[in-house]
């Protein structure tokens, strides 16, 4: 099992960031790969076993499917996340830190789905760096995205 974690200090509160995390109408401005949402339950991303479906761009992971698997508000979400590739789970965390900031953490454990020819390095060159890459590029993007909110309300 591969396991990929990235995280990045915002401004504001655990509500702000969460609002925005979880509008997917919003997600193509910061998901990195994402080229748009297919299918959004009503639940989602509040209700266990409600889904969202995205597809990727051209060359990515194709398309995504993301299952409610544990929702705390204020504090994350834990999903099961499945492509053609890999399937796993995804959790997503909000921690308020001193001053009216937001520790965003994600952290992805996967399993690949075809093993013949995987190997640790490969994993780690091919698939685990990417993800890591992925992760970071998002939040740095979706904290881009609360900045120019804040500054907007400002």
């Amino acid at each position: 099992m591969g396991r990929v974690r990235a995280s990045i200090d915002v401004p504001g509160r655990p509500f702000d960031a969460e609002a925005l995390w979880y509008d997917t109408a919003r997600w193509p401005t910061f998901v990195d790969g994402l080229h748009h949402v297919a299918r959004q339950d009503a639940g989602w991303p509040r209700e266990v076993g409600a889904r969202v479906v995205w597809d990727s761009t051209p060359g990515g992971r194709g398309r995504v499917v993301e299952v409610v698997e544990a929702f705390e508000q204020r504090t994350g979400q834990t999903a099961f996340v499945e492509d053609e590739h890999v399937r796993g789970t995804q959790r997503v965390a909000f921690t308020a830190l001193d001053g009216d900031r937001t520790r965003v953490e994600i952290a992805f454990e996967y399993t690949i789905k075809r093993r013949g020819g995987w190997t640790p390095l490969v994993d780690m060159v091919f698939v685990r760096r990417p993800f890591r890459e992925a992760l970071e590029r998002t939040l740095t993007r979706f904290a881009r995205e609360l900045r120019a909110d804040r500054d907007l309300l400002a």
